[in-house]
């Protein structure tokens, strides 16, 4: 076996640095090198654009990740903390009237799929809140809490010198020679002035958080969010993109590398029949660049697709907390993936290679047209498969080897099947 994929990689590294059977030089070596890069990096980003071209889970439910905190949200006050945050343009951070139905519907641009109907409505909702009425509450609320913030540096900064002033006054420090510019009882009236304005302003503040939270635009959406079955509708679906969107991403990408792949064989196929050694080349390299993205797509498939999320889920629900085992599931599915893809490649490379090739070299080695054993020259049938190692020539009636073009006695074209029998 080991000795099997010892000639199976000489062979491949001989196919891709030869042509005409001839050692590429150092110069064609780089320049082969340089194209497969380019290749190899525009196959990776075109799988990475294809891949988003259909819209995903956060995109096709962008209402779910602010309707989910919102619900695990237990903080006192969390209601209009959450209208606060609707009010905001996420951009720059401040009360707008955005239009969240438009910016929902902009995301399908250029993309497959459609925004659920659910969010639609919830962004409806959500714009019925913007109001410039309820904009101008929700500045003149953050006008006061900055004038609450204000007011306590200055409060903190005249209670460090009130500290100072008391300590000078019990050491009998005259007035005149105090460091601090307000003395103990000015501070003290100070504090207490300040405190008053921030009660004040709190007071205010919750009047017109009261105000903003029982206008009916507001209750009703905070009636909708509030709704269990609603959020479970869009929790159930967005768990089921979620669930399939690696699936898709991976059917886009595949549509992606299949022409490649095909053209690529296609080509090589062709060159090598007509004996176009650099087309032949080039389009070999261009085949096994194909080929390396879909081994890891494949692979990825295994470990985040639809096909790993129901064992997992399984799992899950079978087990409890034993989630190693999914480790073993992995360590058995990727194996027998491997084998069934090798079994593939095998099939595929006896019936679909270069059969005329395939025998030149095998006579070349003295060894059987189908099994690849050694036989000897003399040998009219294989030792150890009984297969015929030669047929009569249609032109001379001499003994000739099957599979190739022309007799070898009198150079006569041949008409032999060229599918090496099985």
């Amino acid at each position: 076996m080991l000795k099997k994929l010892q000639r199976l990689l000489q062979r491949f590294f001989r196919k891709s640095r030869t042509l005409n059977h001839q050692v590429l030089n150092a110069p064609s070596i780089c320049v082969l090198i340089l194209v497969d890069i380019f290749i190899l990096v525009n196959v990776f980003f075109g799988l990475n654009d294809i891949s988003s071209w259909h819209l995903s889970p956060g995109q096709a439910y962008p209402c779910y990740a602010e309707w989910r905190d919102y619900r695990a949200n237990e903080k006192p006050g969390k209601d209009y903390e959450f209208i606060r945050s609707a009010m905001r343009d996420r951009a720059f951070r401040k009360p707008t009237l955005i239009n969240q139905r438009a910016n929902y519907q902009d995301s399908t641009k250029g993309h497959l799929g459609q925004v659920s109907t659910a969010c639609l409505d919830y962004a409806d909702l959500e714009d019925a809140v913007r109001t410039s009425e309820n904009v101008k509450t929700i500045e003149a609320i953050d006008t006061k809490l900055d004038e609450i913030a204000t007011i306590e540096a200055n409060s903190r900064k005249i209670r460090k010198q009130y500290d100072s002033t008391l300590l000078e006054k019990a050491a009998g420090q005259s007035r005149q020679k105090s460091i601090n510019q307000v003395g103990a009882d000015a501070a003290k009236q100070k504090l207490a002035a300040n405190t008053v304005s921030i009660n004040r302003l709190k007071q205010e503040i919750t009047g017109l958080k009261q105000q903003v939270l029982a206008r009916p635009e507001v209750v009703q959406f905070l009636g909708q969010v509030q709704n269990q079955s609603a959020f479970a509708t869009i929790e159930a679906g967005y768990q089921h993109a979620r669930f399939w969107y690696p699936s898709i991403q991976l059917l886009l990408q595949a549509l992606f590398l299949v022409p490649l792949i095909v053209i690529s064989y296609g080509i090589h196929r062709f060159a090598l029949r007509k004996n176009y050694g650099l087309v032949a080349l080039l389009s070999w390299h261009l085949l096994i660049i194909s080929l390396i993205p879909t081994f890891f797509k494949i692979f990825e498939f295994l470990q985040v697709g639809a096909l790993f999320q129901w064992v997992f889920e399984t799992i899950s629900t079978l087990f409890g907390g034993l989630l190693f085992l999914v480790s073993y599931v992995q360590i058995g599915l990727i194996p027998l993936a491997g084998f069934l893809l090798i079994k593939l490649i095998q099939r595929v490379s006896k019936s679909g290679g270069n059969p005329r090739a395939q025998a030149a070299n095998r006579i070349m080695q003295s060894r059987c047209l189908r099994c690849a054993k050694k036989v000897r020259p003399e040998d009219a049938h294989c030792s150890h498969c009984g297969y015929r190692q030669y047929d009569e020539c249609p032109s001379c009636q001499a003994m000739t080897h099957r599979h190739m073009p022309h007799c070898t006695h009198c150079g006569a074209e041949t008409q032999f099947n060229p599918k090496l029998e099985q």
